[in-house]
């Protein structure tokens, strides 16, 4: 495995894998990778010939009250998780290399970005656009791997691709889930042990849902109260929205008669975690 740290070093790299035939699969990742990343790596490596991951920790992305500082850093670890699953390459850009000084150039993906996740964190998908812009820039993949757990993340990002022409395809996994339930997040360190039980209530609600949905349910107030009942019973777990929404637009839906998301944010102590669903829409 080869780790770059430039811009123009990473792109002659994946320029050349490219020129000798091969498809280039690309893994975008803050780091602190767990199975959910690797999946998504597996994923690359079985549909195309050589896979790239990057570790960016990106400050555009992050609040001023949330985690930037706190977020785990473990690249040597990192490292060598990707370089046992067969990774090509791995870039790991400083932030200045990414945002060099004076640096004033975003992209914004409009309405998409203010709505779900988007209106809990003011600018947070304008520096996840901005940033994954520029890593298409950096890795020119023939595909790109991103999780269903960031479904908001995901739509705005299949609009940017479009929008902007881009010529890489979005492919979106599926969410990887601990035994209990627990979608795999980077931020489920943060969780103590009382809280890492609190925490399977965000999947035991959407499972809910899910039973809710398949008994013939379809209104889609009815199905949000459903989660809320399942949340409530547990008051050490505050949650920030239970959204049923277009998985596109990530408009709210009055009825789930077509593919629907069911999305859900909830703090568990001081960690925020999400989770989602989506439900298939046919008829009851």
């Amino acid at each position: 495995m080869h780790t770059l740290t430039t811009i123009s070093g990473m792109r002659a790299a994946c320029d050349a894998l490219r020129r000798s035939g091969k498809t280039l699969g690309f893994v975008p990742t803050m780091g602190a990778l767990h199975e959910g990343h690797l999946s998504l790596v597996r994923a690359a490596r079985a549909q195309c010939d050589a896979v790239a991951v990057s570790v960016f920790v990106n400050p555009a992305q992050f609040g001023p009250n949330e985690d930037f500082s706190r977020y785990p850093r473990q690249l040597e670890n990192d490292s060598q998780m990707l370089a046992a699953e067969g990774v090509a390459l791995m870039f790991t850009p400083g932030v200045e290399e990414m945002y060099p000084p004076g640096a004033a150039t975003f992209v914004e993906v409009e309405g998409l970005s203010e709505r779900n996740e988007g209106r809990m964190r003011p600018g947070h998908f304008r520096g996840v656009a901005t940033v994954v812009s520029k890593l298409f820039h950096a890795v020119p993949a023939d595909k790109a791997y991103f999780g269903q757990k960031d479904a908001a993340q995901c739509a705005v990002i299949r609009k940017m691709v479009r929008d902007l022409a881009l010529p890489v395809e979005v492919v979106v996994c599926p969410i990887v889930r601990e035994p209990d339930g627990l979608a795999m997040s980077s931020r489920n360190a943060y969780l103590t042990a009382e809280e890492r039980q609190w925490a399977t209530v965000l999947f035991r609600a959407l499972t809910e849902v899910r039973r809710s949905f398949d008994a013939g349910e379809r209104n889609a107030s009815r199905l949000a109260e459903t989660a809320r009942a399942i949340f409530a019973q547990v008051p050490g777990v505050v949650p920030d929205y239970i959204e049923v929404l277009d998985p596109d637009t990530l408009l709210p839906v009055d009825v789930a008669d077509r593919p629907t998301l069911v999305s859900v944010a909830a703090r568990v102590g001081s960690p925020r975690l999400l989770d989602n669903i989506v439900l298939p829409g046919r008829a009851p």
